[in-house]
């Protein structure tokens, strides 16, 4: 899938801003996300995500958030086709919601976590309800880390990204 959500009106991919998270509070009633939000659920997986806090300067400062018990992370998504039918993007967004007292740390929304016991329920294989999953992830199953600001540049790449910074 393509990172960031096109919602259907647009003419081209460049019409609006590219919508990479979708509000759990607002989903259902956004005409972006409304149809996906009861249709087009996903899960994105990932090892981690950043995040970012400011010093008293103004300078930005990344943060590496994953598992404490180091699996992959599920997120809840949303996906929406894109285009013509011969150049037809799959594109998709992370659904967020406030923040839970962890991650309020250094961010006031996170991505919503799903654990695997919610997967097919807000995937729609066991029928409605995913609406009741529209909540911050529990507490102690996030850690997270300074790293090297290196990570600001879309050009930077490697496992070296999420190493602890040294303070």
């Amino acid at each position: 899938m393509r990172w960031g959500f096109l919602p259907h009106w647009y003419k081209t991919e460049t019409d609006g801003p590219l919508l990479i998270n979708a509000r759990a509070e607002t989903i259902a009633e956004k005409p972006a996300f409304r149809d996906a939000s009861r249709n087009r659920r996903c899960l994105i997986v990932a090892t981690g995500f950043y995040e970012w806090t400011k010093d008293e300067a103004g300078k930005r400062l990344p943060w590496y958030i994953y598992r404490r018990d180091q699996t992959p992370i599920a997120f809840a998504g949303i996906w929406q086709d894109w285009g013509p039918d011969e150049t037809r993007k799959r594109t998709c967004a992370i659904v967020t919601t406030p923040a839970n007292r962890t991650m309020g740390r250094i961010h006031h929304r996170m991505p919503l976590i799903l654990e695997a016991d919610h997967w097919s329920l807000w995937l729609g294989e066991r029928g409605k309800g995913a609406a009741r999953l529209l909540e911050p992830g529990a507490e102690e199953i996030l850690e997270y880390h300074r790293v090297d600001p290196a990570v600001n540049s879309n050009r930077a790449s490697g496992p070296d990204l999420i190493e602890p910074l040294d303070l």
